[in-house]
């Protein structure tokens, strides 16, 4: 698998997987993002004109967090739901 750079804001995260989104992990992550780089791409899939989030919700709140402006990303094949 592929990993490529996509822009955060073209990424949807589905209410399911905002629910999941856990505050107290998305600073210390952020601070570990900072010192080691960002190193676990996220996972997404095409939607209609955008990335829908599969998996990486955290990372993606940490590097938004940041200000970055890009994510690293692997494109997978995965169901709507």
């Amino acid at each position: 698998m592929r990993v490529v750079t996509i822009p955060i804001d073209k990424i949807y995260v589905p209410a399911a997987k905002a629910k999941t989104l856990d505050e107290d992990k998305v600073l210390p992550l952020a601070e570990d993002i900072l010192e080691n780089g960002h190193k676990t791409p996220i996972y997404v899939r095409i939607g209609k004109d955008r990335y829908v989030l599969q998996s990486g919700v955290h990372r993606l709140e940490a590097l938004k967090m940041l200000g970055s402006e890009t994510i690293k990303a692997h494109i997978i094949q995965a169901p709507k739901h």
